[in-house]
Formats: C-alpha cells, structure tokens, sequence
C-alpha cells in the first residue's frame, strides 16, 4: 500500500464524522462495493482483508502489513491509525496485532532463538541486534526473565552490514545458540561459522512488521513495544492485561 499517495481528505473526514452508526446490511454492502472499486481502478491491489469501521461509510483495508482506510468508491484513502476517543481505543493497532501475531505464526518459534523457562507463563518475541546497547541491557536481564516465568524469543535484525551479519549467523550456527549469543551480547568472541539458517526471514520479518529500530518487543496479543522496557516494568504491565 505504500505505493499510494493519500488523496485530500478533509472533507471526507468531516462528512465521515457526522455519523458512527452503519447497518450490518449496509457495511456488507458497502465492503463488496470497495472490493470491486480497487479490483477495477487497482488491480496490482490485493487486500487481505476489507472490514467495516465505527465510522460509517470509512472501510478498514489491509494489505500484507499495511492498514489504511477507504471510501468505499476507493477514491479516498487515509493513512494514519483511528482512534476511538470515547474508549480511548486504537482501533488500528487492534488490525496491526493481528497483522505482528499471523507473521510470528508463519516464521514459526523453531525459526527463533529461544530461551525458556522451565514454567512460561508468558511470551514475548524481541527484535534485536547483537550489538545495539539497550539490546545488550534487555539480554542482560535474561534470567530475571527466567525467574518470572517469561519465555523470550530473539529474531535477529543486524543493522551493522556484513560484520554485523557474519556475527548474526555464526550465533545462530554455534553448537550452542545460547551460550554464544550470552558470550556476543557481552561484548566476546563467537567462532565464525555457517549453516543453514533463517537470519534474512528474521530481517524480512522485522521490516515487514515495520521495526525501525532494535530492541523492539511483541507481547503475546501482538502489541509492539518499540525500544528497552525494564523487565519489572515489562512484565507487571504484561500481567495487567
């Protein structure tokens, strides 16, 4: 979707906000009538999905990674998350989490690097990369993670050219993943080697979700979190949800 220029939209948005109600008929309608409006002037388009929105007349349209929202003649396009400002809700980053969990789902956890606890009671997946300091201070935290019952899964974006990569493979072809990546997250030597391995999935995935920069850390309902949490911090607002 990023290929599209958003159209002008004041009006629109305007016109939109007179009325928050639409007939189960009315949006079933109206999402068939967007699907056939950019299958005729988009063709090159294929959504995801196409949903209602609180907004009557305002159509949600993912596209692999990407949530914008339409007119229903598709000749209106906003880019940008919608927000609910009764409930303080984004309904966007509801589409977005969907989006983070189905991509972690396909990359699949024996495509990570793993460490468990021996009870998980929950799960994060963080982006890093190996030498990035915050990245270095939420790995040093391992085992506290550990100790809370909190399973954390790595996929690797090296942001540091070849050497960066090199590092990146030779962690994850080691005989022992974890002890190789505690020995380059503190700063050590780690053998280089090479094998078989999911590293540019890893950098495929992060860009795709969007990651602009490491850490950042998907909670289990595929909220991201850009950047270093404390682990106290972290997990406390985790167990409030």
């Amino acid at each position: 979707m990023k290929q599209f220029s958003p159209f002008p939209v004041i009006l629109f948005i305007t016109s939109l906000l007179t009325s928050f109600s639409a007939t189960a008929e009315n949006s079933s309608e109206g999402v068939e009538k967007l699907r056939q409006s950019l299958a005729r002037t988009m063709p090159a388009v294929k959504p995801t999905r196409i949903s209602a929105t609180p907004v009557e007349g305002l159509y949600e349209v993912v596209v692999g990674s990407q949530v914008v929202y339409m007119s229903d003649d598709a000749r209106y396009m906003i880019e940008g998350d919608l927000y609910d400002l009764k409930t303080k809700r984004n309904v966007s980053e509801e589409a977005k989490s969907t989006i983070r969990l189905a991509a972690l789902e396909k990359l699949g956890e024996k495509n990570m690097l793993v460490y468990r606890p021996k009870k998980v009671e929950n799960v994060i997946t963080v982006v890093t990369d190996i030498d990035c300091p915050y990245c270095r201070r939420l790995h040093s935290e391992i085992p506290k993670y550990m100790e809370k019952n909190v399973e954390v899964r790595y996929v690797f974006m090296p942001l540091k050219g070849t050497a960066d990569m090199k590092k990146t493979v030779s962690v994850w072809c080691a005989d022992n993943q974890q002890e190789a990546l505690n020995n380059a997250k503190a700063g050590g030597e780690v053998e280089e080697k090479t094998c078989d391995n999911p590293i540019k999935q890893h950098l495929a995935l992060a860009r795709e979700l969007g990651v602009r920069g490491t850490p950042a850390i998907i909670l289990e309902n595929g909220e991201l979190l850009p950047g270093y949490v404390p682990v106290d911090k972290l997990v406390a607002e985790i167990r409030k949800k």
